[in-house]
């Protein structure tokens, strides 16, 4: 079957930053919706029309993978409004209720970058963002998609998308 919109593949891939360092390995096949927010544009472009057994290495600037970094997506909040087992590199669906900051985006996950007594900082990027990527994709299958998996737009039942587009929920991105 040839990768078509709307179709689920299924990849293993070798993820490393611009200067080859790496970054994530899958190496069971995971499976993902194409046509939908699962994967990044560029990904998806160069999968279009291929098949079962197809092999890529693409270099993507941060424009087509995370995009830059935003200074503007930084902000401060008091230690008082974050539990007390906190840590580095926890994550956060928004900022939490009673922020002080102003403007900004309230459906961004945020990532904690350092503790203070008085306060945290908080990180509105994508931990990739600003980054070069070196993406070797092998495509293992292909198969048409649910009625479900289309309505969802995503291989997951809750519609939330995939690796290849948001934040990873720890240092491993699947």
């Amino acid at each position: 079957m040839l990768i078509t919109d709307p179709c689920v593949v299924s990849l293993t891939w070798t993820l490393a930053d611009g200067q080859g360092e790496p970054i994530d390995e899958l190496t069971e096949p995971l499976e993902f919706f194409y046509g939908g927010d699962d994967l990044l544009p560029k990904l998806e472009e160069a999968l279009a029309g291929q098949e079962a057994g197809f092999e890529i290495h693409l270099h993507l600037e941060p424009e087509h993978a995370f995009g830059d970094y935003r200074a503007e997506l930084v902000c401060f909040e008091d230690r008082a409004l974050f539990p007390d087992t906190l840590e580095e590199g926890m994550q956060f669906d928004g900022l939490p209720e009673g922020a002080q900051t102003t403007g900004m985006p309230p459906d961004v996950i945020y990532t904690i970058t350092e503790i203070y007594p008085s306060h945290v900082v908080l990180d509105g990027n994508h931990p990739l963002a600003g980054v070069a990527l070196q993406l070797q994709v092998k495509v293992i299958a292909v198969r048409e998609a649910t009625e479900e998996e289309r309505e969802a737009g995503s291989v997951t039942s809750d519609g939330m998308v995939s690796v290849l587009s948001t934040a990873p929920s720890s240092q491993q991105l699947h």
